[in-house]
């Protein structure tokens, strides 16, 4: 008979697990990933693909997962050059049985993971009166179903294992805060992920598991590259900074996420967006 987890926190628990956590890590090795192993999902491209080259860069072994395998083998040559070791699973994260095959072939392949980084993600543009139960359905099984069940199972290995630290990464967005035309499924789904990580941040700390997430702005990834002229322009006009973003800003605050370096930082979102969500540049004009 398989042996039941109990997930739930508790005083005795907290002080069990969470003196490991405590130890103190100083100096540039506070940021080190070395001999750690982080899960990456959506990781063929995007900000998937660079999360997932920082974690090695910084010294983690890193199992890639996706729907496109050739993608992923083009980045696991990527990690490996890195001198890391890397494990390619193909998995639809819609699909939970592919999300509990991507946590017991990565004990297999690579050891048990102490790092997860939910990145996969969809949209589809339409006005909330044309959205179809298709899209609703397609869009929250991957944005918020998949880093949901998936996180849990992650969870679980990492209690059942004995395991005393782990870090959990969300990819949030700036629709978690505000309102935009046609992505309100997608807002829905981002808004919601902010609250699935401060819940886990308070439920698993007593595990030694801390959960936070990320706030994209506009960066340059393959779904940007296609969007029209004169939006691309508008974005420019509008975000402090004056430009996009790319894959590396997420990657680095990844790491720092993911490291010693943030042992006492959970249930957070941090907006890398170039200041757009802090104010809109004024034009200059004449006075």
């Amino acid at each position: 008979m398989q042996k039941k987890v109990d997930v739930r926190g508790g005083a005795t628990r907290h002080r069990r697990h969470y003196a490991e956590g405590s130890r103190p890590v100083t100096g540039t090795d506070a940021f080190s990933l070395e001999g750690k192993v982080a899960i990456v999902t959506g990781a063929s491209h995007g900000i998937g693909e660079g999360v997932a080259k920082a974690y090695a860069a910084a010294g983690a072994d890193v199992a890639i997962a996706a729907r496109n395998v050739d993608d992923l083998n083009r980045v696991a040559g990527d990690i490996a050059a890195l001198g890391r070791r890397v494990a390619v699973i193909q998995t639809d994260v819609s699909d939970l049985d592919q999300c509990a095959r991507l946590i017991a072939r990565t004990n297999d392949e690579l050891g048990g993971p102490s790092i997860l980084a939910n990145i996969a993600g969809v949209n589809r543009r339409k006005s909330i009166v044309d959205v179809t139960l298709d899209d609703w359905n397609y869009i929250v099984d991957i944005n918020l179903r998949a880093p949901f069940f998936l996180s849990a199972m992650f969870a679980k290995d990492h209690i059942a294992r004995g395991a005393t630290w782990g870090k959990v990464l969300h990819i949030a967005s700036m629709t978690s805060f505000r309102g935009y035309h046609d992505l309100s499924v997608y807002g829905a789904t981002k808004s919601a992920i902010l609250n699935v990580a401060e819940m886990q941040a308070v439920e698993w700390a007593s595990f030694g598991i801390r959960s936070n997430a990320i706030a994209p702005g506009w960066i340059e990834t393959p779904l940007t590259a296609t969007m029209n002229p004169a939006r691309k322009k508008w974005v420019e006009d509008h975000v402090p900074q004056g430009k996009y973003g790319v894959t590396s800003d997420i990657g680095h605050l990844a790491v720092y996420l993911a490291s010693h370096a943030s042992d006492y930082v959970t249930g957070q979102t941090f907006n890398v967006d170039g200041g757009f969500t802090a104010g809109h540049p004024w034009p200059h004009l004449a006075s």
